[in-house]
């Protein structure tokens, strides 16, 4: 009996112990985490720094509970909390983006955008369907369709059948002439907008136009975007689309998940929407995923509120404001820009006239504190050596970061690209020995330096860190 009893107290103070205390290995990883992030200029335009009450959600008891299906219609018994939050969560959503439950629905338990996505195809489309996105060295998603001349990449691409549009060579933009007369040949299935580093908005008309001469569904993906349009600060998909998908971190500034809003049929001529919301459903739960995530969909629920406020809006316009004085700063500096600018948080930066690839950028970026990205710009024939960096502005607004202080991170940019181009000349363009010569470097040390001095006087969305740095 003394036995069991001792038992049940070591189970006990085993169960309720610290993560600090159980596991001080990765609680000290954490920490390091905390610190790399306030000492590092977060560049990363699908990035950003979440509220305190978002994390209390993610880390709260909701993640103990099991709740496959919709409220009032669970597999599993004890879900009478959960279906309050994932309701109230819904009706958030709703307001954020000022739809009218009338005409708008919403599922908020995919685990990821990607995720989203698929379940929209699964429930839109049968296998070899045909759909048409943006293809990705031209700033889609891999979950638009991509694939390459030798091999299909995406899942989209594998289960139904792709065919991408592409942008302008000469600008940039979308060539929507281009894009029709290939659907023209096609006649997609479906269309999707949306993309992962294009950064000029988007004419939902001429889509709706395209996709209605193919009686195709026309669905957007705002994951980028989807703050500027809550905000006002982006064109409407709303307005034109039958169904909308959206992370939840990224410029909503919540946690990592994924939702669906769906179009209701509003009149006779609708009739085809009619089971949407039945198919999208039954598409997230059983068709492509399990139970939903209770903590995750808490937490977005914590988020819509917060988008929903004035201070939300003043947070964007002042995203796109940085991103245009950063952009501009580049622009002065002798810098290529694709599209010369832009219209939301994200800039991509070619890189190609400097004979530089954003791979490189990326690892000397990363050795003086400073996230950001390789990525393809229009022409790019490799996604691990591509021509250029994405680059954003939500994170560090978050912080804020104000115009004046993008015009001081383009400089410490410039120092980068500089001292890039000084270490390849003397290692040559193979990327291992480039990656040798920056260990240890006394520039690249004087630059990071520089960097974590700036990055330090501003504050930490989420967490205190002066307890991190009294720890660490």
């Amino acid at each position: 009996m003394l036995a069991r009893i001792s038992m049940s107290r070591r189970l006990s103070n085993f169960l309720c112990d610290s993560l600090e205390s159980c596991d001080p290995e990765i609680y000290d990883l954490i920490e390091l985490e905390k610190k790399r992030q306030f000492y590092s200029l977060e560049l990363i335009a699908s990035e950003n720094f979440t509220s305190r009450a978002c994390l209390e959600a993610l880390g709260s008891v909701l993640t103990n509970k099991y709740s496959e299906g919709l409220p009032g219609m669970r597999y599993y018994g004890g879900n009478e909390v959960i279906d309050e939050i994932e309701n109230l969560c819904k009706k958030r959503c709703l307001e954020a983006f000022e739809l009218d439950p009338s005409k708008w629905g919403v599922n908020v338990q995919s685990y990821s955008g990607s995720t989203a996505n698929f379940s929209v195809y699964t429930a839109l489309l049968k296998p070899f369907d045909r759909l048409m996105g943006l293809d990705l060295p031209h700033g889609g998603h891999l979950s638009h369709g991509f694939q390459t001349s030798k091999k299909k990449i995406s899942s989209s691409s594998i289960y139904f059948t792709s065919m991408p549009y592409q942008t302008d060579p000469k600008t940039g933009l979308i060539d929507y002439n281009k894009l029709e007369e290939s659907a023209d040949l096609f006649r997609p299935n479906l269309i999707i907008c949306g993309a992962s580093a294009y950064p000029r908005d988007w004419d939902f008309q001429r889509f709706r136009k395209i996709a209605d001469r193919h009686e195709a569904y026309l669905v957007m993906d705002m994951a980028h975007t989807s703050g500027l349009i809550a905000a006002k600060q982006a064109n409407n998909p709303f307005d034109y689309c039958d169904v909308i998908t959206s992370t939840t971190h990224k410029t909503l500034r919540g946690p990592r998940a994924g939702i669906i809003f769906y179009r209701k049929p509003v009149s006779e001529t609708e009739k085809f929407l009619s089971d949407l919301e039945s198919r999208i459903n039954f598409a997230v739960f059983p068709s492509c995923q399990g139970g939903p995530h209770n903590h995750q969909i808490a937490s977005i629920a914590v988020a819509m509120k917060q988008v929903s406020l004035p201070e939300f809006k003043d947070y964007i316009v002042q995203v796109k404001k940085n991103a245009v004085a950063l952009a501009n700063s580049l622009i002065s500096l002798g810098y290529r820009l694709v599209t010369g600018g832009t219209d939301n948080h994200c800039i991509l930066w070619d890189l190609r006239p400097l004979g530089l690839t954003g791979s490189k950028l990326e690892k000397l970026c990363e050795k003086v504190s400073i996230s950001l990205n390789k990525n393809s710009v229009p022409k790019d024939t490799s996604a691990l050596s591509p021509g250029g960096v994405r680059i954003g502005t939500p994170a560090l607004t978050s912080r804020g970061f104000k115009e004046t202080d993008f015009v001081e991170v383009a400089e410490f940019l410039h120092r980068a690209v500089h001292l890039c181009l000084e270490i390849q000349v003397e290692t040559g363009k193979a990327l291992p020995c480039f990656l040798k010569a920056l260990e240890n470097n006394p520039k690249l040390n004087a630059l990071k330096t520089a960097v974590e001095a700036f990055a330090s006087k501003f504050e930490m969305p989420g967490f205190d860190i002066s307890d991190t740095n009294n720890k660490i």
